[in-house]
């Protein structure tokens, strides 16, 4: 499963990154250094790099119990190779359109910096919602289930709030774009195989 493989390698390369400083450094995502110094990749690195383990774990359990459900359905829609390409596009293209707000805001910031996964998760969550938007979502150890299509407005207006705030260390600005993507994509996905499909040749 490419969920897994995406998994394994975001683990692996956090645990390493965990020990060694030059390539934390290397692979966080600073909207200065890529703006300034042309180090684009970091729009793109910043996924394979985690602040600690509670970070990993729980970004990485949620991609799990979700990107299994975008997976399958982007393959029973598209075909097993056409639906694997279009979810790694979305997962690795929404890793770079959910920092591309911060890019902008805190290009001339050289103090600013962010790690994780996160933004890429969110669109992957949202994804999720939008092929089922009844599925049950949990929030942290509370155990009353939230459909998705109640989750999902309540949390857009949480990170648009939180980021408008400006209180803590989180990327709420990423999560609120990886979110809105994440919706976004499967609707230009369908769009982009009814016209290959409808092609005269």
């Amino acid at each position: 499963m490419v969920t897994i493989i995406i998994i394994a390698i975001t683990v692996i390369s956090s645990i390493m990154c965990f020990g060694n400083r030059y390539y934390f450094t290397e692979l966080r995502f600073s909207p200065y250094e890529v703006w300034h110094r042309k180090k684009w990749w970091m729009l793109f690195s910043h996924a394979l790099v985690h602040g600690g383990w509670g970070h990993l774990l729980f970004n990485m359990l949620t991609l799990y119990f979700f990107g299994r459900v975008v997976e399958e359905y982007m393959i029973y829609i598209f075909g097993h190779t056409g639906g694997i390409l279009l979810y790694l596009l979305l997962y690795v293209s929404s890793i770079a359109v959910s920092s591309i707000w911060d890019l902008f805001k805190h290009k001339n910031d050289w103090d600013y910096s962010a790690v994780g996964a996160s933004g890429a998760v969110s669109a992957i969550l949202f994804a999720a919602i939008y092929f089922e938007p009844g599925m049950e979502i949990f929030i942290y150890f509370i155990p009353i289930p939230i459909p998705g299509y109640i989750f999902a407005p309540l949390y857009l207006l949480y990170c648009w709030w939180m980021a408008k705030k400006g209180t803590d260390n989180i990327g709420h600005t990423a999560h609120f774009w990886g979110s809105v993507y994440g919706l976004v994509f499967p609707i230009l996905s369908a769009w982009i195989g009814y016209f290959f499909h409808h092609l005269p040749f």
